[in-house]
């Protein structure tokens, strides 16, 4: 048993460093948090939070593949902030990071700060 509980340690370890690399048109992002208080200074539970639809992009694909075989370039790279349709992606998480899997055509805008 001791045996099976550190192999289980080691994988959850790698977890944390793992570097995705989307496929195709695919993005991987990061979902900005949500507000902890109202304007009026009322704290939020996080059952009443809503999922800001803004993220940071972590990691993009190589691009749609077209019908001459050629790949379209990507319109985001990494490190772009952008807005992005409510239930747009899957969710998932690597470590206690949760990140988002979506197509490109899902990113509606890039934010200019």
């Amino acid at each position: 048993m001791a045996t099976a509980t550190k192999s289980k340690e080691k994988k959850q370890a790698k977890a944390g460093s793992l570097k995705l690399q989307p496929i195709g048109d695919r993005v991987v992002l990061k979902r900005d948090e949500g507000e902890e208080r109202t304007a009026g200074g009322i704290v939020l539970p996080d059952s009443a939070k809503d999922k800001p639809a803004r993220g940071k992009v972590i990691s993009v694909g190589d691009g749609r593949l077209l019908d001459n075989g050629e790949r379209s370039p990507m319109q985001v790279k990494e490190g772009d902030r952008v807005l992005f349709s409510s239930y747009a992606g899957e969710t998932f998480k690597v470590g206690d990071d949760e990140l988002l899997l979506m197509r490109e055509d899902d990113i509606l805008a890039v934010i200019d700060e």
